[in-house]
Formats: C-alpha cells, structure tokens, sequence
C-alpha cells in the first residue's frame, strides 16, 4: 500500500476538526475519527514527584477508549506528531492485511507529519487494544496505546462495564523516563523491559488508587496488558471474578482461580458480583513476580446495596463468527523458540549468515530465533505459506528459560493443549504465553489472506530476532 497525494489529501479533509473518538451505527457511513500521535506530559507518579514526558495518542495514556458495535466499520486517521515514523496496530482484530499496521510489510511506516486513513470492519465483540509495530520496543514503553472495545449485539446485563489498561514504566527518581529502550543487553537477553512503576490507565495506583463499588451489583470488567514485558497475575481479595472472555473471544464462565495470568498483548474480561458491605475495602494485587504488589483497591461506597443476592442472569457471551479448526484435517507445524540468558543457544541463522551469538547480541541486538532463525526486521520471506481455508495445529515450544507470549495477527487460534494435557478451557486466543520449556498446540483455520506478523509480545524479544511472518493465499 502506498500513501498518494489524493489518499493523502482526501484523509486529511475529512478528518480536520474532528476530535470526537465515536464509531457511527451499524450500515452508517464510518465517520471519521482522528488519533494524533506526539509527545506531552502525564502526571504518572504522586503529585510530589514531577509529570513524566510521555507519548501519547491525543495527549493522554492511554490514548482514547475507542468503542464501536460488532459490525461496525472503523475509520481512524493516524496523525503522526512524533518525531519518528510510527503505524497503528489493531491488536486481536480480524482485518484486512492492509489495515494491520505493520510497517514496511503491510503498509509503509507513517513519517513525522504524516497521516494515514485506517478503515476496516469490526467481525467480532470484545476487548482489543491498538498500539505502533515501528520500534514499539520503545514506542509502546513510551506510552503509545489505547483500548479498542466492540460491543456485543445482545450482551448479558451488567450494571456496569469498566476497563483497565495495565502497564509499567521504568523511571529515575525524577520521574523522567530511563532511556535504554535499545541498549539494554540485560533486557534483550532475560524477561524484557520490565519497569519499576505500574499504573492502571496511566495512574499509578499502589498509592490512593481506589476503585469505587456500589454493594450488589455486577461488574464487567476488562483488562488489557499494555506492558512491554512485564506478566500480571491478578488477585481480587475477597471477590470471586468469573472470567467470561479470553483475548475479546468468549470463554465458557470459570472462576478466575489463583488470579488472571495476563502476559504483554494478552486481555480478560470479568464478571464480578461485588458482594461487600458499604465500607469495606479490598486489595486487587498482581502477584506474579515473588514480591506482592498492590495494583488497586475495590472501595464500597457508602450506600444502599443496589440488590442482596448477586444478579440472577446467565453471564454466558454469544459466540464470536470464527471457523473451527478440524484436527483431524490438520496440518502440523513445529515451532521452536530459543535463545536468551541460560538459553544454551551458540548460533542462528541472521540474514542468510550463521553468526555466533555472542556477535549477534554485542554487534546486532539479536538473542532469539524461531527454528533457528532470528529477524531484524518486519519484512522477509515468510516461514510459512497456507492455503487459503485450510486447517492447522502450531506445535509451539518453548525451549528458554524465560516465558514468551506469542501472539500471530490476522486470525484467532484456539489453545488444544499444554505439554500434551487438553487446555481446560480451549480458549479462543491471538496471544498463547508460553512459560519456560513449555509447549503449547494451538489450532486454526487459516481464512483471511495476507503476509501476518507471528512473534514474541515481549517487545524486546521480538526486536532482538523472536519474530515471522506466515503467508495465508
């Protein structure tokens, strides 16, 4: 796809002055909506600390809640502010290959001053996000990301529906941003850029973060990881969420367990019947890492229950339109993913060339491969080729000692098993996180054409080589 003067033109007519973020009806024309990327500045930390220098879509982190029905056509014009090139990538949607927002691979990157006009169909409800793929290592650690939510033609009544955007920065005591997003060899070689602040919608809310609830009434609530690197394990005290969707895609309605694993690119949606008392508080953590951190605080409001006993009604989601991957009919592909601190890994294959890996990583910034390959850049031959509608089982294996979230784009794949066990669940996904050694089998039928992007979420992982492309035609 190239950016002609008319495309150029007639994007930037219809989308002057239109600040409003709103999908129009189902069958209506799109209406345009305008997402300007550049620099300012958010107050992420206490107010005793300085704002930080963030970018930012419209002037804020995260960027615009974006909100459209199933069905809906999209229309959104990138203003580039920033001073690189960036794209914007509908994260989970199924879209046509040209509106995925990979740079050189599917469109060419959006130069400073720039526009460029995305517009594509919403196939499926649920919970998305939007973020750059040029140098998202550093851009999204910067603060480039927002929420895109598709309504459910018939959704299941919920007094209310929340969204939390999960992230973290890693700042100096000042509060301004550690600039090491590419020099960083500890990053590139272990778990990634993970930071020392977290916030939840660009607050950081270990301190004074209080989520208000009203007794008896039913929460949806969704999350997003927006964080470079960093996992979430999310522990609701006092609470037993059900978790009702996966990625966007409904799941049937299970208990959250031992807390939501959320890996970088990963969502959930919850369904939480807030039984406290007025008064009463409870403490939301993420305990994935060995240190216990505070990430919120459910606050009753002090108030007459809205009901005594949790809502009566199914919370069961109706179905996303995807095609079920036959396993019989399958073609099986196997998948290896090495490389990294205490990884054993000696060689790969880097632009045609075996290279050692001490090389790779001092000379290249290259620590990870797929089958043995590492990448620099989006585009390159594809380590695959499909047929368009045929049917596949990925054999992912993790053979590192660090987890890896491994997201395709363009399609969903269902989760079939984890180190030969059936998943539980078989979920609906566009992000399998992978824990060390693991192997995971995902399924899925491959129906929508194009060259998609097939890598690690931890954005360092994926810049230091974790990445593919897969051909569908």
């Amino acid at each position: 796809m190239t950016i002609t003067r008319r495309r150029f033109i007639a994007a930037a007519s219809a989308c002057a002055a239109l600040p409003a973020l709103r999908c129009g009806a189902a069958g209506a024309a799109p209406q345009v909506q305008v997402l300007r990327a550049g620099v300012s500045r958010q107050q992420l930390v206490p107010a005793q600390f300085p704002d930080t220098e963030v970018w930012s879509f419209n002037g804020a982190v995260p960027g615009p809640l974006l909100r459209a029905r199933q069905g809906d056509t999209l229309r959104v014009t990138l203003r580039n502010a920033l001073p690189q090139p960036t794209t914007v990538h509908w994260h989970g949607i199924r879209l046509p290959n040209a509106m995925d927002g990979v740079p050189h691979l599917t469109q060419p990157p959006v130069a400073p001053g720039q526009d460029f006009v995305y517009e594509f169909a919403l196939p499926d409800a649920g919970t998305y996000w939007y973020h750059p793929h040029e140098r998202s290592q550093e851009q999204v650690a910067r603060g480039l990301y927002g929420a895109l939510i598709v309504d459910e033609r018939d959704p299941p009544p919920f007094d209310r529906d929340e969204t939390w955007v999960l992230s973290d920065w890693r700042l100096n005591r000042d509060a301004t941003p550690v600039d090491d997003y590419d020099s960083n060899l500890f990053d590139l070689t272990h778990a990634g850029r993970i930071g020392n602040t977290v916030t939840v919608n660009g607050r950081f809310t270990p301190v004074g973060g209080e989520f208000p609830l009203r007794a008896g009434e039913r929460l949806r609530l969704r999350l997003v990881n927006a964080a470079s690197a960093r996992i979430f394990r999310l522990k609701f005290d006092g609470h037993a969420p059900q978790v009702i969707a996966l990625d966007g895609h409904p799941v049937a309605p299970h208990p959250a367990g031992e807390g939501v694993v959320l890996g970088p690119g990963m969502r959930a949606d919850l369904a939480i019947d807030c039984m406290g008392r007025p008064g009463e508080r409870f403490v939301v953590s993420d305990v994935f890492y060995p240190r216990e951190l505070q990430v919120m605080e459910f606050v009753y409001r002090d108030e007459a229950p809205l009901r005594r006993e949790p809502l009566d009604a199914p919370l069961a989601l109706p179905p996303n339109p995807l095609a079920e991957p036959e396993i019989a009919r399958a073609q099986r592909h196997e998948f290896v993913f090495a490389g990294g601190a205490m990884g054993g890994l000696r060689e790969a294959e880097l632009q045609g060339e075996r290279l050692g890996i001490r090389e790779l990583v001092r000379e290249h910034r290259i620590a990870w491969t797929i089958n043995g390959v590492a990448r620099k850049h989006h585009v390159h031959e594809p380590l695959l080729t499909l047929k368009r509608g045929s049917h596949h089982v990925f054999a992912l294996h993790n053979d590192t000692a660090w987890h890896h979230p491994i997201h395709i784009h363009g399609i969903a794949f269902r989760i079939i098993s984890r180190n030969g066990r059936p998943a539980p669940h078989r979920e609906w996904a566009d992000t399998a996180l992978l824990a060390p050694r693991e192997r995971v089998d995902i399924a899925f039928v491959a129906d929508n054409p194009g060259d998609w992007m097939f890598h690690c979420h931890v954005l360092s992982h994926q810049s230091g080589g974790m990445m593919a492309a897969i051909r569908i035609q």
